[in-house]
């Protein structure tokens, strides 16, 4: 039997990855140190505002699960594939949310759900779920994430 690749799941779920974002400064979209890849944030282009008065949580789980996917595409794009993942050892969430939303975990979870939806028990990972006063581009979410990876390579 034929194991399934990363992006195979992610077409069952009928979920693609689009061209990685451009960076909106001075800065590269990931970082290679050793076997491990840290990604720089990534934020959505399709939700904006805070939780808790602008979105709900479940357009939050949709905004986590977009920037997730961006994230995806980051990654894609630097090794080749996703099957280069050994391990998603981390991601940091934070949450364009009012002061008094407290729900960050669920919004979170579109992100968490995604990645072991994606990979499996690989994709299970430490998490940190943050509300911030405001995210660039009033976005609703940014995420970044650390994995453990195969092979060599630079980020762009």
């Amino acid at each position: 039997m034929l194991q399934q690749t990363p992006e195979s799941r992610l077409e069952e779920l009928g979920l693609s990855l689009s061209p990685v974002r451009p960076a909106a400064g001075n800065y590269v979209t990931c970082v290679r140190a050793g076997n491990l890849l840290f990604t720089s944030g990534q934020g959505v282009d399709q939700y904006h505002g805070k939780l808790g008065r602008d979105l709900t949580v479940e357009e939050g789980y949709l905004a986590a699960r977009q920037s997730m996917l961006n994230l995806l595409s980051v990654v894609h794009h630097e090794l080749g594939g996703l099957s280069k993942v050994k391990r998603v050892v981390k991601i940091l969430g934070f949450v364009n949310s009012t002061e008094d939303f407290t729900e960050q975990p669920k919004v979170m979870n579109g992100a968490s759900d995604l990645l072991v939806n994606v990979f499996g028990e690989k994709g299970k990972h430490g998490r940190s779920a943050v509300g911030m006063a405001q995210l660039p581009n009033n976005t609703a979410i940014e995420i970044e994430m650390v994995l453990e990876v195969e092979g060599e390579g630079a980020c762009e």
